[in-house]
């Protein structure tokens, strides 16, 4: 169950690209509080599309409706630009898939996290150079120095999540959506960056929006699951032994599991979940 003070209020929630004239994202409505929540689905299905709704990150040719979208009590549809410039990396903050992308190329990563510690924090160079020495330090990356002066491709993809987990998280957020963040790293590493992300986020009592399309991942990690298909929530879990949607149970069989080995895995009945619809 959500939190009885939610960060964030979602009712109605569409997203329109140009003159399509079906919604990438159709009526959907959640709360989240200081909690994890996973927001699960095949590509395509709108759940990228949805935490960039709440960024205000989409581009002018998206057409963006909702009964209610709340941040902390005041709405975000209605605020400037210029506000949100000012809420993006302070109280609501976006981690990437791919740091390779996120990253700047062409600055040190020492330069990059010390840029948002004087962004967000309003502190001096010398500040927010030790500002970032020490989130760098605070994701367990051992050698702070060295680091800081390597640029983005010669460090791995688990350093540079982490890297980026410490830039995003540095102004201690209230809201975290986390979208795909650990698709891009070795599957050694991606338990690690997994709770170091929960570590710092319960930390902070913030709410975490996590997005992926591995719902096994998904279902070990977060408080509740909205499962999205064709841009609408499906159903709505706090374990997947509960699942009752074709959709839910197609994306569950489809995943291998080591346990129950098969010659091969199941795949999507698109009939029977376009006849079973959106679950209340």
């Amino acid at each position: 169950m959500p939190a009885l003070d939610p960060i964030l209020q979602v009712r109605n929630l569409s997203v329109r690209f140009g003159r399509a004239s079906v919604n990438a994202v159709n009526g959907v409505s959640f709360d989240l509080g200081a909690e994890r929540l996973g927001v699960v689905g095949e590509s395509g299905s709108g759940k990228s599309t949805v935490g960039r709704a709440l960024m205000r990150l989409l581009p002018p040719v998206a057409t963006v409706r909702a009964d209610q979208l709340d941040f902390e009590g005041a709405p975000l549809l209605t605020r400037s630009e210029r506000v949100m410039r000012g809420l993006r990396g302070n109280q609501l903050a976006l981690i990437m898939q791919d740091p390779r992308y996120s990253l700047n190329p062409v600055l040190p990563v020492g330069k990059q996290v010390a840029e948002a510690a004087t962004l967000h924090l309003k502190v001096g160079k010398k500040a927010a150079y030790a500002r970032a020495a020490e989130m760098l330090s605070r994701v367990r990356i051992a050698d702070v120095e060295r680091t800081m002066a390597l640029y983005p491709h010669q460090i791995s993809g688990g350093m540079g999540q982490r890297v980026m987990i410490a830039m995003m998280l540095l102004a201690e957020p209230r809201l975290v959506i986390a979208d795909e963040p650990t698709s891009a790293l070795d599957v050694s590493v991606r338990g690690d960056v997994l709770r170091l992300l929960d570590e710092m986020v319960r930390e902070n009592n913030s709410g975490l929006m996590l997005i992926s399309h591995d719902i096994r991942m998904v279902a070990a990690f977060c408080e509740r699951i909205l499962v999205m298909y064709k841009g609408e929530v499906v159903e709505t879990l706090t374990k997947l032994e509960d699942a009752q949607h074709p959709y839910t149970r197609g994306l569950i069989a489809a995943m291998p599991d080591p346990r129950k080995p098969v010659r091969r895995l199941q795949v999507l009945d698109r009939k029977a979940i376009d006849a079973a619809g959106v679950q209340p």
